[in-house]
């Protein structure tokens, strides 16, 4: 994905979430969503970035929305990819409290996609603190940075269901976002990378006019 955007002329920084994919080796139950925001903030610090257009898929919503509230004058836009919406105090179990059904082991939530003994790059275990912890996000400026919701979906059908009963769809509609559904699975990066680029260009040349 990043791949394609860099191709295209964009400049791309991808933090890699301390106790996750190459940083699994770092992985403890001390990691919470403080440390995954505090990833991302230090990122844009220490490479001077400035005009960010902040991108996050899944669980990154609620580090981005994290990353907004404390260096809003850093960021330009951000882009929520099915990724969690949340209001000021929440965590991403008041969000989907369907994960607390995966296994809990020494602090690391084992979901059921994980495969075993698969080769890199795949899904690992997450420490449970980073789903257990509430987000800030209320910065006023925070707030009134540009944002969108991306939603990914089977289908037409589906979306109209689905903005009625997500809650971070919900919350993206609350707040005025625009919305912009893309038919895919959950990791259209994956299986729809062509299609997510050209959406992600879309999006930021619209919130630039």
């Amino acid at each position: 994905m990043d791949v394609i955007l860099t191709n295209r002329g964009h400049k791309v920084y991808r933090t890699t979430l301390s106790g996750l994919g190459d940083r699994v080796h770092l992985a403890s139950k001390e990691i919470n969503l403080t440390t995954h925001i505090t990833d991302v903030v230090n990122t844009i610090l220490f490479e001077q970035l400035d005009e960010v257009i902040l991108v996050g898929h899944s669980y990154g919503g609620m580090v981005i929305t994290g990353v907004m509230n404390q260096i809003p004058e850093r960021i330009k836009q951000a882009i929520f990819l099915d990724a969690a919406v949340p209001n000021h105090g929440m965590s991403a179990l008041d969000l989907w409290p369907s994960m607390a059904k995966h296994p809990v082991i020494d602090g690391q939530v084992y979901f059921s996609w994980l495969q075993q003994d698969s080769l890199p790059p795949h899904d690992v275990p997450q420490s449970l603190a980073t789903f257990t912890e509430s987000v800030s996000f209320d910065n006023p400026k925070a707030q009134a940075l540009a944002a969108t919701y991306i939603p990914f979906i089977d289908n037409e059908t589906a979306a109209r269901l689905q903005s009625t009963i997500d809650p971070s769809w919900k919350n993206a509609l609350s707040r005025n976002w625009p919305v912009h559904p893309l038919i895919s699975d959950h990791n259209a990066q994956r299986s729809h990378p062509k299609e997510l680029a050209d959406l992600l260009e879309l999006v930021t040349r619209t919130a630039s006019k």
